[in-house]
């Protein structure tokens, strides 16, 4: 693959989850740095403190115990105004429609991808991050 998926940040509290989009994204050779995190309000203290991140995308589980995914697209837009640039994909084992129209309401939600992350959701991301 050459497209560049740049600095990638995953949000997720499944730890097999974890494991498995590490080796997607390694494998893929699209990604240049990659942070992960269980909880989404670590995510958020680690963006917090650090302003000046380049974070291109972030993967963001919408089930997420402490804060879910819709209470961190909500403190980001209240707390980091500067993320604008940043595309959020949301990932999900939900069929709800309501959470799929929720999560793409938000300006920052360029996809909502079903689980588990694939090869193909890669791509799809990559065009998103252009598009941007």
């Amino acid at each position: 693959m050459t497209s560049s998926l740049g600095t990638v940040m995953i949000v997720d509290d499944e730890d097999i989850d974890q494991r498995q989009y590490k080796r997607i994204l390694e494998r893929s050779g699209m990604v240049q740095k990659l942070l992960q995190f269980t909880y989404a309000d670590e995510a958020l203290a680690w963006l917090e403190n650090h302003p000046d991140h380049d974070v291109d995308l972030i993967f963001l589980d919408v089930n997420i115990p402490r804060m879910d995914g819709f209470e961190f697209l909500q403190a980001i837009g209240e707390r980091l105004p500067g993320m604008d640039t940043t595309v959020i994909v949301m990932l999900t084992t939900s069929l709800s429609h309501t959470d799929r129209d929720r999560a793409l309401s938000h300006p920052q939600v360029k996809g909502f991808f079903n689980k588990p992350l694939q090869t193909e959701h890669l791509l799809t991301a990559s065009k998103l991050i252009v598009a941007s």
